[in-house]
């Protein structure tokens, strides 16, 4: 939407809305942003979850080593699983209780993409109403331009 204010002069107010407008959608999209990236976490600990339940000791897999390279390996002992704990920290676990922690992770990801949706209504809204006003005193500002050009006319 283009509102005024460019470098032709026009209105102050108009040019304010519009550069607050400007950063609400800044921020509009790095919720987005961050929103995606928790989808991906989610996503990837739902993988995790699923291997865990499907794997037995003895199944193949394949274990990333990084640069898109994988080594084939078999699983030894399912019994015990290394989990992230968050801050750099990890323990490990039986099974049940990995899944118990991811489980938990997966629930404070969905927590948070509550709160970031909660953030992008609001966020939307007030995007909304500041365009109304800046709409609003376009049309003043017309409507002033036009009596003032009547006015010249009527001279």
């Amino acid at each position: 939407m283009s509102l005024g204010g460019g470098p032709g002069g026009g209105n102050p107010q108009i040019q304010e809305l519009s550069e607050q407008i400007q950063e609400i959608r800044g921020q509009i999209e790095n919720l987005t942003a961050e929103k995606e990236r928790l989808d991906a976490e989610k996503a990837e600990i739902d993988e995790a979850i699923d291997a865990m339940e499907r794997l037995q000791s003895g199944s193949q897999v394949q274990v990333p080593i990084g640069g898109d390279a994988y080594l084939h390996a078999e699983i030894g002992d399912i019994d015990r699983v290394t989990v992230g704990l968050g801050g750099g920290y990890a323990a490990e676990r039986d099974v049940d209780g990995a899944i118990e922690t991811l489980e938990g992770k997966q629930d404070t990801i969905d927590e948070r993409i509550s709160e970031i949706d909660d953030d992008i209504d609001r966020l939307n809204e007030e995007t909304e109403e500041l365009e109304e006003r800046a709409m609003s005193l376009q049309r003043q500002q017309m409507q002033q331009q036009m009596q003032g050009q009547q006015e010249q006319g009527n001279e």
